[in-house]
C-alpha cells in the first residue's frame, strides 16, 4: 500500500526527517554534482531532495503516484508537481536526463512496470538514483517512519530488479546508520554515525542509494550450441512395377 502524501510531508517536517533528508542529499550531490542544463524528475515523494536542483536544472518535475496523493510543489510560483499513473507517465520518450526515485518502489504494486516506464522517458545515457529501504537495517523494522513501510530490499534483490528492467548499476551507497529515533543526542551524532558506518562498510544502514544508467540493449547470454549434422531418412526401396492395363 502506498504511503499517504500528508504523512510523508509531516515526516520531513520533523527533526528526524530533516536528518534523513540531509544525509541522503549528501550522497545524491556527490553523484549529481552539476545538473546545469539538464531535465530532472522525481518519482514518488522526492520534493525534499529536488529543491536545490531548481536553481541549476532546465526543468524539475515532481511526479507523485495516484495511490499516494499529491501536494503542490514548490510552495510559491508555478506548480511543478503532478498526480500521475506511475506506469503511464504523460511524457514523451527520452525526455529526462535525471530521475530520482524515493518512497516509490517499496510501496507501489508493480515496481518493475514503474522502472520500465522510467527507462522509457530517460534519455540515452540518462541517470537514475533509487533510494530504497535496506531489509537488513533498523529503519525497515521500525514503522514510525516512511522507510519502515512497504517491502524493503536486499542489495541482491535491488540489483536483480534494476537489471531486469534494463538498468545498469554504476554506484552503490548506503545511508542512515543512525537509529530512527527522535532522541536529540542521536540526531546530533548522526554525521558521526554516517562517517563511521560508511568508512568501515558496516552492515545495517537504513537505506540503499544506488545510481544506475539506462541500458540501450538487452544482454544476451552466450550459449554454446552443439553442431548437429543433418539427419537424412533412407530412400524407399523400389517396388515391383504393376502391369499396364490393356487399352
Amino acid at each position: 500500500m502506498a504511503l499517504d502524501v500528508v504523512d510523508l510531508r509531516s515526516f520531513y517536517a520533523t527533526p528526524l526527517g530533516n536528518v534523513a533528508r540531509r544525509l541522503v542529499w549528501q550522497i545524491m550531490r556527490e553523484r549529481w554534482s552539476n545538473c546545469v542544463g539538464l531535465s530532472v524528475m522525481g518519482v514518488g515523494y522526492a520534493t525534499p531532495y529536488l529543491g536545490p536542483l531548481r536553481d541549476e536544472a532546465v526543468r524539475v518535475l515532481a511526479f507523485m503516484p495516484a495511490e499516494q496523493g499529491v501536494v503542490n510543489w514548490p510552495g510559491h510560483g508555478r506548480s511543478a508537481s503532478a498526480l500521475v499513473e506511475s506506469t503511464m507517465m504523460p511524457l514523451p520518450d527520452s525526455c529526462m536526463d535525471r530521475v530520482l526515485v524515493v518512497h516509490a518502489l517499496e510501496t507501489l504494486e508493480h515496481p518493475r512496470d514503474v522502472l520500465a516506464e522510467i527507462w522509457r522517458i530517460l534519455t540515452p545515457g540518462g541517470r537514475m538514483i533509487v533510494v530504497a529501504p535496506n531489509r537488513r537495517g533498523l529503519w525497515a523494522r521500525v514503522d514510525t517512519t516512511p522507510f519502515g513501510q512497504g517491502q524493503p530490499f536486499s542489495k541482491s534483490q535491488l540489483r536483480e530488479l534494476l537489471r531486469d528492467t534494463l538498468f545498469s548499476p554504476v554506484h552503490w551507497a548506503e545511508a542512515l546508520y543512525v537509529p530512527p529515533f527522535e532522541r536529540p543526542y542521536l540526531l546530533s551524532a548522526a554525521p558521526a554515525f554516517e562517517a563511521i558506518g560508511s568508512r568501515l562498510g558496516l552492515p545495517g544502514a537504513g537505506l540503499h542509494v544506488v545510481e544506475a544508467t539506462k541500458q540501450l540493449y538487452r544482454p544476451i547470454a552466450a550459449r554454446r550450441a552443439r553442431a548437429r549434422l543433418p539427419q537424412f531418412e533412407g530412400a524407399l526401396a523400389p517396388g515391383p512395377i504393376p502391369p499396364m492395363s490393356p487399352v
